[in-house]
């Protein structure tokens, strides 16, 4: 007769348990897969599968009771490490997201503004613009494929236990945030600068021809020339977009071997 004692059970729990929350911590910070129009349940099915995929290749996972205080702290190690390293990359589509704000803004856009399903907020059409180029190029580049390999490693230079991730790795985390904000300002650099300078000769036309109605022409023109500085700068766009996620792989790749 087969017997299963309590013990083999609270194993069993613990094998399948911990990985599961780094994943699902990942998944939930995770670009694209962590959005708002990707369904909760989704999401868990997702984590499940992964989780029955790399379960086999898992080092070895301590003998812990899951409900005693060193579990716990295990679990909230685990989720803190999924999480940080799902952030590294979300950042960068937030980054682009703030970029395309800003364009926006000068082109006087930012009343034309679309619902963004990602956050479920107002977003100028061009940060959406700029945000689904980024999420095609994601993809078209497997990405998603790159972070769950990166994740399946993440047990072997950080396996699961009561070490979790140091300091060190935290305060990386918000360096490379402000990394990434600093390389989606020189993405939106040279829009910005090229709208400024007709912004101030719209101002100097106004000087000099006060009764012309600066907002009649004014506002077509700075649209019109606005789409088309953002289209000559897409082909400055790609290279800053793979240097970018490139950078988020090797940060998450960081988050687990300090």
């Amino acid at each position: 007769m087969l017997t299963i004692t309590t013990n083999e059970v609270v194993q069993l729990i613990q094998m399948w348990l911990w990985p599961f929350f780094r994943i699902a911590g990942l998944l939930m910070t995770a670009p694209i897969i962590g959005t708002r129009p990707v369904p909760t349940r989704i999401r868990l099915i997702i984590a499940i599968l992964i989780t029955a995929v790399i379960f086999p290749v898992l080092p070895e996972i301590p003998n812990v009771d899951p409900v005693s205080a060193e579990g716990v702290l295990i679990t909230f190690q685990q989720i803190m490490i999924g999480v940080s390293m799902g952030l590294c990359m979300r950042v960068v589509f937030v980054a682009l997201e703030v970029a395309g704000q800003a364009i926006g803004q000068l082109m006087g856009l930012m009343m034309a503004s679309m619902v963004d399903p990602t956050n479920g907020n107002q977003v100028p059409i061009i940060g959406q613009f700029y945000l689904l180029l980024a999420t095609l190029l994601f993809l078209a580049v497997d990405g998603h494929l790159m972070m769950i390999r990166v994740l399946a490693e993440s047990f072997n230079s950080l396996p699961i236990g009561t070490t979790g991730m140091s300091t060190n790795s935290a305060w990386e985390v918000l360096i490379w945030t402000g990394s990434i904000l600093k390389t989606a300002v020189v993405i939106a650099l040279p829009a910005i600068v090229s709208l400024l300078i007709v912004n101030l000769s719209f101002g100097i036309m106004t000087r000099s021809a006060p009764a012309l109605n600066i907002f009649a022409v004014g506002f077509p023109i700075m649209i019109i020339l606005g789409v088309l500085i953002v289209f000559f700068n897409l082909s400055s766009f790609v290279p800053h977009m793979m240097e970018m996620f490139d950078g988020g792989i090797l940060m998450m790749k960081s988050v687990v071997t300090h």
